[in-house]
């Protein structure tokens, strides 16, 4: 059996999978729990936060508050939006200390602006890239879900993502829809060399671009962090950066295709003139 077919997105939408009977057998799995709390602290450590002061803080995809519990014990405050009814109804029996709501991050967020100090998710970005229905789209739903969270952190703010990428197509998809949104960041991947170990963590910035956190690994930090920044993620979709020589020959060259007049290309074409204009 293959990867692929063991993956939960693929067996059914995740309202369906997280059904009451997986629900709870999820949040009793011993293993399950500790591997949640792990991850939840690194998450925690990459988003960077002051130290000594409490934050509120959103997560994304709670599940049945595993991840909460972790928050918590940080000392932090936090709201958790899922879409499994199930997965919430285990979350408030446990009594859970952050509120809880129904919520299709495909859908866009609710919440105002500037209302987090920063957001999390654990094992859920990955859902976002299936077309569960019809009129699932998956780049358009990514956008979306990133274009609300951008807007309901706090400048400076950031969002760190644990996912599990089915393979490179998923983590450009991604990566280039949170880019689009506005966005700056990376990839922070670490033990890449380790098959159990290795995890993925997509750490989103809301304050311009900014160095991101060192990986874990025995290899050092200098192999296991890929940046990808706004030019990057550019050239990614077939378009060339703002301002350079590609960029201004293909404006060039639709001018030219629209009927208007244009100068003609020279070696000085999109060459930046001496006092930077």
């Amino acid at each position: 059996m293959s990867a692929s077919v063991r993956r939960p997105e693929h067996k059914a939408p995740p309202e369906i999978f997280y059904d009451e009977k997986e629900a709870r057998k999820y949040t009793s799995n011993t293993r399950m729990m500790e591997v949640q709390e792990k991850m939840t602290e690194r998450a925690l450590e990459l988003l960077a936060l002051p130290e000594d002061v409490p934050h509120l803080l959103l997560d994304l995809g709670c599940g049945s508050g595993l991840s909460g519990e972790t928050i918590t014990e940080a000392g932090q405050m936090w709201v958790g939006c899922d879409i499994s009814p199930a997965m919430l109804d285990v979350a408030r029996e446990r009594e859970v200390d952050g509120d809880v709501l129904l919520n299709d991050l495909g859908q866009g967020l609710p919440f105002r602006a500037g209302a987090f100090d920063g957001a999390i998710s654990i094992s859920a970005l990955q859902w976002l890239c299936n077309a569960d229905k019809k009129d699932h789209v998956p780049p358009k739903r990514l956008y979306k879900f990133f274009s609300s969270l951008y807007g309901c952190l706090g400048r400076g703010a950031r969002a760190v993502f644990q996912f599990y990428p089915e393979n490179s197509a998923q983590v450009e998809m991604i990566t280039s829809q949170a880019m689009k949104a506005g966005f700056t960041g990376g990839l922070v991947v670490d033990y890449p060399n380790s098959t159990k170990a290795k995890k993925m963590f997509l750490v989103l910035m809301t304050g311009g671009a900014q160095p991101l956190p060192a990986a874990l690994g025995e290899d050092g930090p200098a192999n296991t962090v890929v940046y990808t920044k706004r030019d990057r993620m550019r050239q990614i979709r077939g378009k060339p950066p703002k301002s350079s020589r590609d960029w201004v020959k293909e404006k060039k060259d639709r001018r030219r295709r629209q009927g208007k007049e244009v100068a003609r290309d020279s070696k000085y074409t999109g060459r930046r003139r001496a006092g930077g204009f």
